[in-house]
C-alpha cells in the first residue's frame, strides 16, 4: 500500500465500469471491504457468475460482501460500522442506499457518476447523453445523500463525445472516473474539497434502457437514428427488418439522400443508403439475425438487397 495517510476506504460497485476505480483506490488506500451484488445467472447455461467487481476484488485479496439488499438490513449495517471506514466509494452498485448507511463513514460516501451533473441523473447517463446529441459528457464526483444522484459535487471532469458509441464512451469514462475519485478523495482527506450544491432546476433524468427502444423506424430523421445506433450499442442494439428477419445495425452515418422512408437509395462498397423522414442513413456494419457481424455491402450481396427495395 502506497499512502502516507493509511485511510480506510470501502468500495461498492458491480459492473466492469467500476473496476478501474477499485484498482486505482487499492493502489493508494487500504480497502478493507468490497460490497457488490450477489452472483447472478449468466450465459446460455445460466451458471451463477460473480460480478466484475467481485472477480477483481478476489484477485486483489480483498474481502467481499454480497448482501441481497442494504435497506432494512441492520446486520449488514453493523458489519460496515465495525470496519471503521473513513469513507466509502460507490460506482454503479445497483441499489439506492439509505441515509443511515451513508452516515456511517465520518468523511462520507462518494459516488462516481458518468455525466456532468445535474444533467442525466439516473441509470443510463452514457447512452442518454449520446442520444440527446450532447457535444460532451464526463464524470462527476458527488458526496452522496439519500436522493438519486442529488448530492453536492466535489469534482467534474468533462470529455468530448465525438463519434463514440456507448461501448466506446463507457471504456473512455471508466478510467476517467478512477482518476477523478483519487483527486477528489485526496482533497476530502486533506480538508481542501469544495462541495458545490447542484442546481436542481437544471436537472435531467437518464432512465434505464428498454429493449423496445432499439426498434428503428425510418420515419425519424437520419441524424436522430445515427445517434440512436451509437447510444444503444452494444445493448439493446438497434434493429430493423429485412423481409422477415431482424437486422441489427452496429455502425451507420447520416447522408443527404432523400426518398420514401425505408427505401434503398444506393448500394456500394461504403454500405447501404436508406431514406429516412429527413436525410438518409448509410448502413456500414450490420448483424443479420443469428449470424456474425458483416459489412453492409456484403449483407446486400448475400441477402439480395437491391436499390428500390424497402427496409421496415
Amino acid at each position: 500500500m502506497n499512502t502516507p495517510s493509511a485511510k480506510r476506504v470501502g468500495f461498492m460497485g458491480t459492473p466492469e465500469f467500476s473496476v478501474p476505480a477499485l484498482e486505482a483506490l487499492a493502489s493508494v488506500y487500504e480497502i478493507p471491504i468490497v460490497i457488490t451484488q450477489p452472483d447472478r445467472p449468466a450465459g446460455r447455461t445460466l451458471q451463477l457468475t460473480p460480478s466484475a467487481v467481485k472477480t477483481k476484488a478476489l484477485q486483489l485479496g480483498i474481502p467481499v460482501l454480497t448482501p441481497a439488499r442494504v435497506r432494512k438490513n441492520p446486520q449488514f449495517l453493523a458489519q460496515i460500522a465495525d470496519l471503521n471506514l473513513d469513507a466509502i466509494v460507490v460506482v454503479a452498485y445497483g441499489q439506492i442506499l439509505p441515509q443511515e448507511f451513508l452516515d456511517i463513514p465520518p468523511f462520507g460516501c462518494y459516488n462516481i457518476h458518468a455525466s456532468l451533473l445535474p444533467h442525466f441523473r439516473g441509470a443510463a447517463p452514457i447512452q442518454r447523453a449520446i442520444l440527446e446529441g450532447c457535444p460532451e459528457t464526463g464524470i462527476t464526483i458527488i458526496r452522496m445523500d439519500a436522493g438519486l444522484d442529488t448530492g453536492d459535487m466535489v469534482l467534474k471532469k468533462a470529455t468530448p463525445i465525438d463519434a463514440m458509441n456507448a461501448a466506446q464512451l463507457h471504456d473512455h469514462l471508466a478510467p476517467l472516473g478512477a482518476e477523478a475519485i483519487l483527486e477528489a478523495l485526496a482533497a476530502v482527506f486533506q480538508g481542501t474539497a469544495q462541495f458545490t450544491p447542484q442546481d436542481h432546476s437544471q436537472h435531467t433524468y437518464a432512465p434505464k434502457l428498454r429493449r423496445e427502444e432499439g426498434i428503428l423506424t425510418w420515419h425519424e430523421d437520419a441524424v436522430t437514428l445515427e445517434r440512436r445506433i451509437r447510444a444503444f450499442t452494444p445493448w439493446p442494439g438497434c434493429r430493423c427488418r429485412w423481409r422477415d428477419k431482424d437486422v441489427k445495425i452496429l455502425e451507420a452515418e447520416p447522408t443527404q439522400g432523400s426518398g420514401a422512408p425505408g427505401q434503398v437509395l444506393s448500394i456500394d462498397l461504403q454500405g447501404i443508403e436508406i431514406a429516412c423522414r429527413q436525410g438518409a442513413l448509410r448502413l456500414k456494419k450490420v448483424q443479420p439475425q443469428g449470424k456474425r457481424v458483416i459489412d453492409a455491402h456484403a449483407f446486400a450481396n448475400g441477402y439480395g438487397v437491391q436499390v428500390g427495395n424497402t427496409f421496415l
